[in-house]
């Protein structure tokens, strides 16, 4: 009953924040793209990508940002990921933000469920890495060709899976890539079943390790101490194997955040902008909103 009643709470809190009113200067408009992948029996699948775009006022050209969701428990709602309140951070900074609604979730959902990385004690996290970094470089693809971009000037952000995902992308070294943001980052996660301790949190290590080896851009990670899907002693792990084997990122854990710091992406937008602003400021981009 407890697990139910959390995971209903979990969905009433993604509802509520999808419900938020847009702002005037965020344009919004939606696109799909189709994108083959495949699951973790190997088994292969088109299915559709849906995304949420946000442009600045002006014509451009706009840097990019590709803003990346995470998993639930119940991948038909929201509809479609809109994070009004994190992609209005970085409109007011000048990008343009696009937010893929990856295959199997939203209003797209189908069986086929390409993150679905097993049993707990039989992960495949590769897999997960793989379907979800094609999906996400196939919006990238798709907003470099919009007009009003500059496609030499990409960040991918990404909270939870999507932070996973984002990571395992910067990896995959795609042009233009400037920099990458790893919220809450990893996969395997339960607040009830096992609070704070991920399946396998070995091999995630070893996962971000792979990826350290090969990527080229700064990275910046937030995490929280109260994460209930990955505690400090994990998400620190991570870090410390990713720059090991080669990676550039710099970590932050900010102190508990509510009753599970694993929301601190959607609920404490506030919390975390100075320190997102700083690395973008540093990085070239404009570290305060723009004047219109």
């Amino acid at each position: 009953m407890m697990r139910y009643l959390l995971l209903l709470t979990l969905s009433l809190i993604s509802l509520t924040i999808q419900a938020e009113e847009l702002p005037p200067d965020m344009h919004e408009s939606v696109a799909s793209i189709d994108v083959k992948v495949k699951d973790s029996y190997n088994r292969e699948s088109t299915g559709k990508v849906v995304i949420t775009q946000y442009k600045p006022d002006g014509h451009g050209p706009f840097p990019i940002v590709i803003m990346n969701h995470g998993r639930s428990n119940d991948r038909a709602h929201p509809p479609r990921f809109l994070y009004i309140n994190q992609a209005h951070f970085f409109t007011q900074r000048g990008f343009a933000v696009f937010v893929p609604t990856r295959i199997g979730y939203g209003e797209m959902q189908t069986n086929f469920d390409p993150e679905n990385s097993g049993s707990c004690n039989n992960r495949n996290y590769a897999a997960t890495a793989e379907s979800s970094s094609t999906e996400i470089l196939a919006a990238l693809d798709y907003a470099k060709q919009q007009p009003d971009v500059d496609p030499t000037r990409v960040v991918i952000v990404g909270v939870s899976v999507g932070g996973f995902a984002t990571t395992a992308s910067a990896a995959k070294n795609p042009a233009g890539l400037v920099a990458a943001i790893n919220f809450a980052g990893g996969a395997g996660g339960d607040p009830v079943g096992h609070p704070g301790i991920p399946c396998q949190g070995n091999q995630l290590e070893d996962m971000y390790s792979s990826f350290g080896k090969v990527s080229k851009s700064p990275m910046l990670w937030i995490y929280a101490e109260n994460d209930l899907y990955f505690n400090p002693n994990h998400s620190q792990a991570w870090h410390a194997a990713f720059v090991k084997a080669g990676g550039n990122a710099e970590y932050h854990l900010l102190p508990p955040f509510a009753k599970n710091g694993h929301t601190l992406f959607s609920q404490g937008v506030e919390i975390w902008s100075p320190i997102v602003a700083q690395f973008l400021g540093n990085l070239g981009f404009p570290a305060q909103p723009l004047t219109h």
